[in-house]
């Protein structure tokens, strides 16, 4: 693949995504981030900009490619999508700026313009408003690279812990219905692809979590482990892939559990997502796996009520966008 740069998209332009954008580019060379470009919204982030004192010059482009020319001296724009900067003020035209600026970085890099995706944080509520009929992000992504729902993997990702839900978006009363042998045993084997390939680990460990408080308690507690869980956990072993479990997830997270596994499987989303921002909440990233093309994020919302205030912290989008690069560079060379 030719050299290429990263694509960022704005994410709901009432939140902190355009002032983190700006900061990520602000701190580029500290933070040593491959070349990104925004897609669209110059004005608006050149306005976020002022809002965190950052001279932030701006060239807008009309080819990815050219991002590489100028990044190192200007934030690189796609021309084209733009809106008014209202910070804390969510409405339906930030909704569809959001919304094109997610379709045309996910379209461009695609078609190889650019070498992974970023996106910003967005609020489901105010894109199901103009049409958005996915339940998130990683849908939208994976319908878009004809790859089925059920192979996008979302994984969080911080420095100290790497977690995978395996139920994501679903009530907590449909979890233990929705779990099967067949599920663990797909996700299982995308997750060790994703963490050879895009992650340099050449044998990843796996931990896998039990659903039920101590492991089921030998059925005590329920039976899913017993069931489900640990005949898939049988098979995929004999894969060559190395996982363990089921584990009681009271103690999995725990500092000496976490040095024994590279990614631990979870049941339900929660699950994975509290022990990753407890312990990573600044940067965690959201990376989905599974697809023909780089997708991460920075691991939190929008968070309306402190946009515009210069107190977002830019540590998530850093990591996302630096995540990316890291994994365009194994999977692609560079």
């Amino acid at each position: 693949m030719e050299p290429a740069p990263l694509a960022v998209s704005l994410g709901d332009p009432a939140g902190v995504g355009p002032e983190l954008i700006v900061q990520a580019w602000a701190q580029r060379d500290a933070e040593g981030l491959q070349p990104f470009f925004a897609a669209g919204g110059a004005d608006l982030l050149a306005m976020a900009a002022r809002t965190r004192g950052i001279d932030l010059p701006v060239v807008q482009i009309f080819h990815p490619v050219e991002a590489l020319d100028c990044f190192h001296r200007a934030l690189p724009v796609l021309a084209g999508a733009d809106g008014d900067y209202t910070p804390g003020l969510p409405d339906r035209d930030g909704a569809r700026l959001a919304l094109a600026s997610l379709t045309e970085a996910v379209r461009l890099t695609i078609e190889g313009g650019a070498e992974g995706v970023v996106t910003g944080p967005i609020a489901k509520a105010r894109l199901a408003e103009v049409g958005f009929t996915y339940p998130g992000q990683t849908e939208f992504v994976a319908e878009a690279c004809e790859v089925h729902p059920g192979d996008a993997v979302m994984m969080l990702a911080g420095p100290r812990l790497r977690t995978v839900p395996l139920t994501v978006h679903i009530p907590l009363e449909r979890v233990a219905t929705e779990l099967s042998d067949a599920l663990i045993e797909r996700k299982g084997r995308i997750v060790a692809m994703a963490l050879m390939r895009d992650f340099g680990i050449a044998a990843p460990r796996i931990a896998v979590a039990a659903l039920n408080p101590h492991a089921g308690e030998e059925g005590r507690m329920g039976d899913q482990e017993a069931r489900l869980i640990a005949p898939a956990i049988e098979r995929l072993r004999t894969e060559g892939i190395a996982i363990d479990g089921p584990f009681p997830a009271d103690g999995l997270f725990a500092p000496r559990s976490r040095e024994s596994f590279d990614v631990a499987l979870c049941m339900y989303h929660d699950q994975a997502l509290i022990p990753l921002k407890t312990l990573d909440f600044d940067s965690g990233v959201n990376v989905t796996l599974g697809l023909p093309i780089i997708r991460t994020s920075p691991d939190h919302g929008t968070a309306f009520g402190i946009a515009g205030k210069d107190i977002a912290d830019p540590g998530a989008m850093i990591a996302a966008i630096r995540m990316a690069g890291e994994c365009a560079e194994r999977r692609y060379g560079g």
